[in-house]
């Protein structure tokens, strides 16, 4: 049984999510627990379940029993894989890598993520890019070329524009805080 879980973001999540399984009676030994998914190889109760939802939420968790919470999930470790972990962002437009990758159709994607996030995927997608761009520029030595051609921008105005529409300042002056970041470290 898979359970999906919203707001399970760190290793102390998971720790707590353990705990409150273990007061459940459910084996540790029969549980895979991973960020956002709990796999439990035994069936638990309703009653069980329920259980986990209420203490879930008192840690600011919560258990998505619906199919399109967890489709929504779904969508956004697909696109935060893609943004963050993959080497290049595919080439190909992000509707058809994101259909492809959960096999629905994207406008059927699209209107869901919508209405339960109250955002566009493509904003979501903007908002990540610009968060991978702030740590490229901070903690990589990327100059803003390459930057834009690893995140699959047309152009280097094009991310520069984003870049000052999502952070409200310029690329260049956030690079600078770099700068700033070093001097002030080796001056310890």
């Amino acid at each position: 049984m898979k359970l999906y879980i919203k707001y399970m973001v760190s290793l102390r999540c998971k720790s707590l999510v353990e705990e409150e399984l273990k007061k459940l009676g459910v084996s540790s030994q029969h549980v895979i627990v991973d960020l956002g998914l709990v796999d439990i190889l035994e069936d638990i109760t309703e009653e069980q379940k329920e259980v986990l939802r209420i203490n879930l939420l008192r840690s600011g968790m919560e258990l998505l029993d619906e199919r399109r919470s967890e489709l929504i999930e779904k969508i956004k470790g697909v696109i935060i894989d893609m943004i963050y972990f993959s080497q290049e962002i595919p080439k190909v437009n992000y509707s058809d890598y994101i259909s492809e990758q959960l096999g629905l159709d994207y406008k059927y994607l699209s209107g869901m993520f919508s209405e339960v996030k109250g955002i566009a995927i493509q904003q979501f997608i903007i908002t990540h890019k610009i968060g991978r761009a702030k740590e490229m520029l901070l903690y990589g030595d990327h100059n803003l070329t390459e930057i834009a051609y690893r995140l699959d921008y047309s152009s280097v105005a094009h991310l520069s524009n984003q870049f000052k529409k999502v952070t409200g300042l310029t690329s260049s002056y956030y690079k600078q805080i770099k700068s700033r970041r070093r001097k002030l470290i080796s001056s310890i």
